[in-house]
């Protein structure tokens, strides 16, 4: 049995049992190395060895959680909900599909990726729970924002997206201009639109109560945000958060960009400075657990790429299909599913399976369009729905800032089914068309 099946199962089974999300990616991980031959110490060596590849994502979002409570210790939270309370009462779907455009947007127009989840998301829960939304149909409006632009769109990441398909396309003999590659993406990204339709107007579709552990501070702060002023520091606090976004945009780092919005709340006295150490502590309370994930899962991809067993599982599965066919074609977005699944980013699964992909294409007669459909769809696969994935960290990082919101059965399950199964269904038509 190839380690990635193996190692990947095992990560979905422990984490469908609740355990905790750290353990399942840390147990297949060191279950990738010993089934790829390795011993348990140089299996830890290399999965630690790997952790330094998400060493500045994992401190960004510590940074933004940092400035999220700040801007919660602001009061312009409270401000939010009672405005949004009068506009949006009993538009639970509405308020659903606004939340997937904003999310859309932070991949083109404002290129922010998962950066305004934990600044926008955490306000908002007390609204979610005052209308009764199913905070699992938030993950799916979130993850779809945060993937299907990029899928389907050459715009912002999805240009990034597109060019490395096109590219490494190109490296290994096979041509298709990065502006033909939205044409081969468009109908697995309609499969998108129509896994997040039905999780907003069908199967999320009803009023839930959270899960939230301290309702008692809930209610006072409901209670105080019906008094909630806009005020000064209200002002200064926007401020605070429009400069930090520059800064991020031009220096093109996250980090940066919260620590400008961090300093410039100290600066105008938003944030007192004896409250430091108090933000810190609650942003890292609120951010630590994601960041530490986005860690140890890229020591899980380290291990699985430097073993080898990821070219072992490509290489194996092609030989199974003998020409170009929808068979073939199932068994290829299957195997980026699961590569997708353990490496947890499609950005990084693209090269990895345009090397394997395209001389086998090549081989058996898939056109250039048919092969990029099947390259961006694989690589696309899997991305919604695992534990270790920005796409799904990022909507739990915001929807479980009070502890209401379980990682794996209320963002990684309905993300994962939602999504990947109209990716399967749409990128096989696709590929039939091409």
């Amino acid at each position: 049995m190839n380690a990635v099946i193996i190692s990947v199962l095992v990560m979905i089974v422990l984490s469908l049992l609740k355990v905790n999300v750290v353990l399942a990616i840390l147990f297949a991980g060191l279950t990738a190395g010993l089934v790829a031959g390795l011993n348990l110490n140089e299996t830890l060596e290399l999965l630690i060895s790997g952790m330094g590849g998400q060493a500045e994502t994992a401190l960004s979002y510590i940074l933004l959680g940092v400035f999220a409570m700040m801007i919660a210790y602001s009061g312009i939270t409270g401000v939010l909900v009672k405005r949004l309370i009068k506009v949006l009462k009993g538009k639970r779907g509405f308020l659903l599909m606004t939340i997937a455009g904003i999310a859309c947007l932070s991949q083109n127009a404002v290129p922010v990726h998962i950066a305004f989840i934990p600044i926008l998301i955490p306000p908002l829960l007390q609204l979610f729970d005052r209308m009764r939304v199913d905070r699992r149909g938030v993950a799916a409006a979130l993850t779809f924002g945060l993937k299907a632009p990029y899928v389907m769109l050459p715009l912002g990441y999805g240009f990034i997206f597109h060019n490395i398909i096109s590219t490494e396309m190109s490296a290994n003999g096979m041509e298709l201009a990065v502006g033909e590659i939205w044409r081969a993406m468009l109908a697995p990204g309609i499969g998108m639109i129509v896994g997040l339709l039905i999780a907003v107007f069908i199967t999320y579709r009803k009023p839930k109560d959270s899960k939230v552990t301290n309702q008692e501070n809930q209610e006072n702060a409901a209670v105080s945000n019906e008094e909630a002023q806009f005020k000064r520091k209200h002002i200064f606090t926007l401020f605070a958060i429009v400069i930090a976004l520059v800064v991020q945009l031009l220096t093109e780092s996250l980090i940066f960009g919260a620590l400008t919005g961090i300093i410039i709340m100290f600066m105008l006295t938003v944030i007192p400075f004896t409250k430091g150490d108090e933000m810190v502590n609650d942003g890292i309370k609120m951010m630590g657990m994601i960041a530490f994930v986005m860690l140890i899962a890229s020591g899980f991809s380290t291990v699985l790429q430097e073993t080898g067993a990821v070219d072992a599982l490509v290489t194996s599965a092609i030989a199974t299909g003998g020409e170009a066919n929808l068979l073939t074609a199932a068994i290829m977005l299957l195997v980026g599913l699961l590569i997708t699944m353990g490496i947890g980013t499609s950005f990084g699964t693209i090269p990895i399976l345009a090397a394997l992909f395209v001389p086998f294409a090549l081989t058996i007669g898939f056109s250039p369009l048919a092969t990029a459909a099947l390259i961006g769809t694989a690589g696309a696969m899997g991305d919604a729905g695992s534990p270790a994935s920005d796409s799904t960290l990022g909507p739990t990082s915001g929807l479980n800032a009070d502890g209401g919101h379980h990682h794996i059965w209320d963002t990684c399950v309905p993300t994962f089914l939602h999504y990947n199964i109209p990716l399967f269904i749409f990128g096989l038509l696709a590929v039939m068309i091409f």
